[in-house]
């Protein structure tokens, strides 16, 4: 294939943006938030240094501003959106305040609850995976380890009966919180599930809301950055910030994978299916959550742009990412995945292409139809490329590719098979189908001109290997048929139409003609096949492939036509016309490999004559047939002379043939004075033993 080194993909492209200087009191942007209300709209919600709360619009390529409220006179830490009841959980001068999704009423502050210094909503994985914890979604972490244990400030609540909590029994309808205590410093936190990570300038620890157990999944190194967690919702599982590593743990805080190792400490991370977004120095870094690989970066601004913060939605749908600068919000849009290969494909980054469709597949991004286009959309350009066998693979890949997309390849335009191709371009990235003559000339040029700019510095996309040893043309051309000449021997074996069967066998033979291949002639001729025979009569007979003529008559019932092949071919088989290469390589004299030639012209006659119910074929052919056969094993073994009356019983009496010849039409047919009965024959079944005619033709 092209060059082996990964290029970058192009996943994320710029959708729009808006400078907030005129909506924030010139206030810098502390917190960010989206939620979609439906394929065409997304609200974000932008918190403010001086407590400021902004709702934007994001529809197609537009974001504006709808309405801004005030919330307190510190910044907006926290922003939650509560989706299934159509409100906003704000997190503000260490109090919650429940806000209505378009900010129509104004804030409400949950009185209840104070001294807040984070808030976190539950994930679940499944239910399966959870217990039936209360529906309260928020979490309060104290830094003060003397706080009250009041019902009002108790974190955590369960449901049923029977259960104790801090050594209380509790009533059956009763319902009860539990509060996590002697935590300090708490700056980061994620609930999945039963289990609530939080992380400190010192560790990350783990608690579990069934047992309140906690410890300590690893401490951190004494000189660091800043902890900080982010969900990774399509996996269900958690980020852990090291500096600029990131640790993915599960529910139960195991580590999972291999870490990410990022360029730089992040400002914040975000998701988009398959990658973890980085966001700091003014750059959107994406980074592939399997192979840790750096695939996009986009720069926004520069250095000195100030902290940044992504946001992506929680649906998990991964097609928006918005980045908050102190100053302005900057949205992307995920580019479609079939836009993201076209790309790949025309920078001839087959392979960054195919591991993209196949991460595709894996995550159940891709159906199957789309992914055998795919396949098939990669060979065709390989095949122009002249990576014939790479070509042929990613053909066999394709469930949905048709054996006579291949024809225009092997035979040219008009043929009787030209309507049986589908005029499909797929994505128009490479040329129409042409003669692989074709294909192999324009792709030495494409080369030889790849070549000349090279020298003049200019890059190019032709294959490195192809450039330092150019390849020879008749080398290439029998690459190209020999890698279709594979691709149709798999696809005789697929259920296909009838006039397509017919397509592949015949233009098989015409393959297999072209580079000479006897044996695989001989054997699909002889063998049950779709070939036609009109199509390919002129071009055996003029190529002197007689014996292969022969086999494909016989085969569609033309036993004439067949046995008189064979009766030429034994007349002349000192033109070497009858020669078996196999028998040929194992035999050396001269009148052995004639009597060899001889002996397979009368066998393959006596095949046909024995399953033949043509009276008059079988008596016009059986004396040349016999006699031939008797020279062979009479050359061979002179004590054995009477063998041809034998051969001329066996043809006649064969119970091959659907039909038994009539004993008496037979003796009949024969000359008296050329036939000689040295037995009698059963009067009811068959000759028992017939004399050769005395005069062979």
């Amino acid at each position: 294939m092209a060059k082996s080194k990964p290029k970058s993909r192009t996943v994320v492209e710029p959708l729009a943006q808006l400078d907030l200087s005129a909506y924030s009191r010139s206030s810098p942007v502390r917190s960010l938030s989206l939620s979609s209300v439906s394929d065409s709209q997304t609200l974000i919600y932008v918190g403010t240094q001086s407590g400021f709360l902004i709702l934007l619009s994001l529809n197609a390529q537009n974001v504006s501003f709808l309405k801004g409220v005030l919330v307190g006179n510190s910044p907006v830490e926290s922003i939650i959106v509560l989706g299934d009841v159509g409100a906003v959980l704000v997190l503000c001068d260490e109090c919650l305040f429940l806000v209505d999704s378009l900010l129509i009423q104004p804030p409400k502050k949950l009185g209840f609850l104070k001294g807040i210094n984070l808030i976190a909503k539950r994930i679940r994985s499944s239910e399966s995976e959870s217990s039936n914890l209360s529906e309260i979604n928020s979490v309060n972490l104290s830094n003060n380890s003397s706080t009250s244990t009041s019902t009002s400030q108790r974190l955590l609540q369960k449901l049923g009966s029977g259960i104790r909590a801090n050594g209380v029994k509790v009533k059956e309808q009763e319902q009860h919180r539990r509060e996590i205590q002697c935590i300090d410093g708490v700056q980061t936190m994620v609930w999945l599930n039963d289990s609530i990570i939080v992380g400190t300038a010192k560790e990350y620890s783990l608690f579990s809301c069934v047992t309140s157990q906690s410890g300590v999944i690893f401490s951190l190194p004494d000189v660091s950055s800043l902890p900080f967690l982010k969900l990774l919702l399509k996996e269900r599982k958690v980020l852990l910030l090291v500096d600029n590593v990131g640790v993915v743990v599960d529910v139960h805080g195991q580590p999972v994978g291999g870490s990410l190792v990022f360029r730089r400490s992040p400002d914040s991370i975000g998701e988009l299916l398959m990658y973890v977004v980085v966001v700091g120095d003014g750059k959107v870094e994406l980074y592939h959550k399997s192979s840790g690989i750096c695939i996009q970066t986009v720069t926004f601004g520069g250095e000195e742009v100030g902290q940044c913060i992504a946001a992506n939605e929680e649906s998990g749908n991964g097609k928006l990412l918005v980045v908050a600068t102190p100053t302005k919000v900057i949205c992307y849009q995920k580019v479609p995945y079939e836009e993201q290969i076209k790309d790949l494909l025309r920078k001839k980054d087959f392979k960054e292409a195919i591991s993209l469709v196949e991460e595709l597949e894996c995550e159940g991004e891709m159906s199957k139809e789309m992914l055998s286009f795919v396949h098939a959309q990669v060979g065709f350009l390989l095949l122009f490329d002249l990576h014939f066998e790479e070509a042929v693979n990613h053909f066999l890949h394709s469930e949905t590719m048709q054996p006579s997309e291949v024809f225009p390849f092997i035979m040219r335009d008009p043929n009787r098979w030209s309507l049986l191709v589908p005029r499909n371009r797929y994505w128009g990235l490479h040329p129409p189908p042409a003669p692989l003559e074709d294909v192999v000339d324009n792709g030495l040029m494409a080369i030889q001109r790849a070549i000349f700019l090279r020298k003049a510095g200019v890059e190019t996309a032709i294959d490195d290997d192809f450039l330092s040893n150019p390849p020879n043309r008749a080398d290439m051309l029998e690459l190209a048929i020999k890698n279709i000449i594979r691709y149709l021997e798999i696809s005789r074996e697929k259920e296909l139409t009838f006039l397509v069967k017919e397509g592949v066998d015949t233009l098989l033979m015409y393959l297999y003609r072209a580079l000479n291949r006897v044996h695989d002639m001989e054997k699909l001729a002889a063998s049950e096949n779709s070939c036609i025979v009109e199509e390919l009569e002129t071009l055996l007979d003029d190529s002197g492939h007689l014996r292969t003529l022969a086999f494909l008559y016989a085969s569609k019932g033309m036993s004439s036509k067949a046995l008189a092949i064979w009766r030429v071919l034994a007349r002349n088989y000192s033109s070497g016309l009858w020669k078996d290469p196999a028998v040929e390589n194992d035999l050396h004299d001269d009148s052995t490999d004639a009597i060899s030639g001889r002996e397979i012209a009368a066998m393959e006659a006596s095949k046909i004559l024995e399953e033949s119910s043509d009276e008059d074929l079988i008596l016009q052919h059986l004396g040349w047939v016999c006699f031939s056969l008797f020279l062979f094993f009479f050359s061979f073994s002179l004590i054995i002379a009477d063998i041809n009356p034998v051969l001329a019983v066996k043809v006649l009496t064969s119970g091959e043939r659907p039909n038994q010849l009539s004993p008496d039409e037979v003796i009949a047919a024969i000359d008296s004075k050329r036939v000689e009965i040295l037995q009698s024959m059963d009067p009811v079944l068959s000759f028992s033993y017939v004399q050769l005619p005395a005069v062979v033709d």
